[in-house]
């Protein structure tokens, strides 16, 4: 099983790799976005705009939980995949094993120091009390239950380096047809606002999470999860940290930036432009979020063939990478400039709302076109790979 992943990833063709990998992982990626959207139209058109703005403050931790799964998720996949290229399946399962008591633990952590200070913390992000029950409301269910937030920001990954992308397309579109289901019955039908938008995302993310230990338990598994490797390993510990840098450092500009945006939202617009902005994010989410698939698919082959010392077959995967990543950009710059007001009002009917979030979008997406090419070659330059190459 290890050998036929080995002849995939070194032999054939990288641009049918490239497809291969990344079109299970650009499903999955749409999937996710799909669900955020479908959240936002009911809290939307069901509880209201103030409470999408509600929502919408909570988006820096969002950011903050998604910037220590990258870090560790992206790390931990190239090292992976490096060590499957070497033909050192013990090493990658040691690494397995490390990647999810570096999940445990971050989980933990950030949890308790978020719930101890939320209040506070939401008030810093721009919550006015008009909005701040729905924000707390939301986020502190989604915090404790953020451990299967990681494992899916994580694992799924290395599921894809073993070899397997559509099976981690079908667990993470498992997650968001049970959130889709769950929120029609929590908000629709049972009127729980956002507590239900909450509770049907954690429901759905930890049977999702389930299903992914369920894979590496499995004797179908390339890479087993065994207790002598949840130990953490110094060496380990640090290649993955070296590595998913990049991935952490941009997502924590991305929580700084959002921060800024909420608090001069809040100064210069209101609960009203908070709102705007908490559909403009599923908005842009659901046209940039392929890139973050090829990205996702490019890591194995990427890894792999670094591992291998077949440099030349990095370098055409990282160029064409960023090919396709461009021209995914661009159509979303071009579709966001034409349709942003009918965009917006899918969401809501406040004119208002409608007026300052098409405005905004329009202004916020003129530089996405080169997205393509900084996410790419952020994460998965072959330079970066020299980081931890032990």
């Amino acid at each position: 099983m290890v050998e036929n992943t080995a002849r995939r990833l070194g032999e054939e063709k990288v641009s049918k790799l490239l497809w291969q990998f990344s079109l299970p992982s650009i499903i999955s990626t749409l999937a996710s976005s799909i669900y955020i959207i479908i959240d936002r139209i009911f809290i939307g058109q069901v509880v209201g705009a103030a409470a999408i703005a509600g929502m919408s403050v909570t988006m820096p931790i969002s950011f903050i939980i998604l910037s220590f799964g990258m870090l560790i998720g992206v790390g931990s996949t190239a090292l992976v995949s490096m060590r499957l290229g070497e033909r050192n399946e013990e090493e990658a399962e040691t690494i397995l094993g490390n990647t999810v008591t570096m999940i445990l633990v971050i989980s933990i952590l950030t949890t308790l120091v978020f719930l101890f200070f939320l209040k506070k913390i939401l008030i810093v992000f721009g919550a006015s009390p008009a909005i701040l029950p729905y924000a707390e409301d939301f986020i502190r269910i989604i915090l404790w239950g953020s451990v299967s937030q990681y494992i899916l920001i994580c694992l799924p990954n290395t599921i894809r380096a073993e070899g397997y992308p559509q099976k981690a397309m079908y667990i993470q579109l498992i997650n968001v047809g049970i959130n889709i289901v769950l929120d029609f019955l929590f908000i629709c039908l049972w009127g729980w606002g956002v507590r239900g938008a909450a509770m049907a995302t954690v429901i759905a993310q930890t049977t999702a999470s389930i299903l992914v230990f369920h894979h590496f338990l499995s004797p179908n598994s390339p890479l087993h999860l065994k207790l002598i490797n949840l130990r953490l390993r110094l060496p380990i510990v640090k290649g993955i940290i070296a590595i998913g840098g990049a991935a952490f450092t941009t997502q924590v500009a991305g929580s700084m930036i959002n921060i800024l945006y909420n608090q001069n939202l809040a100064r210069y617009g209101g609960d009203d432009a908070i709102g705007a902005y908490g559909i403009m994010y599923p908005i842009l989410a659901f046209l940039i979020l392929p890139v973050f698939g090829i990205n996702f698919g490019a890591q194995p082959i990427i890894g792999f063939n670094y591992g291998a010392g077949r440099y030349e077959r990095v370098i055409e995967t990282v160029k064409k990478a960023i090919l396709a990543s461009t021209v995914i950009a661009t159509a979303g710059f071009i579709l966001l400039e034409v349709f942003a007001r009918q965009m917006f009002g899918i969401f809501t009917e406040d004119a208002n709302v409608i007026a300052i979030g098409s405005h905004g979008m329009r202004i916020m997406v003129m530089l996405l076109p080169i997205a393509g090419f900084n996410l790419v070659s952020g994460w998965q330059s072959p330079h970066s790979l020299n980081a931890y190459h032990a």
